[in-house]
């Protein structure tokens, strides 16, 4: 811990991306285009040419496999000691975040299949701002008690820093 009065450095705590159970969809379109594809090649009635099969198989993979991965992959979470970051966007970025020291209520909400992969989705509400949703997390009791225990911290930091403002000689 730094001493009174000097702001503690940012660190990084961790950044994730939401579960990866939403690409098993596209895993499961690559594998089948990629098996159809070896398939049909040469195999094609008369009219129809390999390159066509090629583009289609391009298509689909592009519109149903690139681009979920894609969306996937541009929203990140990251706790740091100071604050809660979500960003998100693929074309233009959005970034929200939550200081820790304000202090928030943290919910959980897990349905059925979140349960079974242990994902869930985080609620951040400090009564004041718009409410920072951590959609899909992986882990989430583990990234619950993380955030817990930053807000217990950053508070603590906080209080101390406001005593020792009050009282700058230490008497």
């Amino acid at each position: 811990m730094p001493p009174p009065g000097v702001p503690a450095e940012e660190r990084l705590i961790a950044r994730f991306h939401p579960h990866a159970r939403h690409l098993f969809w596209s895993a499961l379109i690559l594998i089948l285009v990629a098996g159809a594809t070896g398939f049909f090649t040469k195999n094609l009635p008369k009219p129809f040419t390999d390159w066509m099969l090629w583009a289609a198989a391009g298509a689909v993979v592009l519109l149903f496999v690139i681009v979920p991965y894609c969306v996937w992959l541009s929203r990140r979470y990251t706790i740091t000691t100071r604050r809660v970051i979500v960003r998100d966007g693929i074309g233009s970025r959005r970034s929200t975040e939550m200081s820790h020291a304000r202090g928030y209520t943290i919910s959980v909400r897990r349905g059925p299949l979140q349960r079974t992969v242990g994902a869930g989705t985080i609620l951040l509400s400090n009564g004041v701002d718009a409410p920072l949703r951590l959609r899909d997390v992986p882990n989430v009791a583990l990234v619950q008690e993380t955030l817990a225990d930053q807000i217990e911290v950053g508070q603590i930091l906080a209080h101390r820093d406001a005593q020792s403002a009050q009282n700058p000689f230490g008497d």
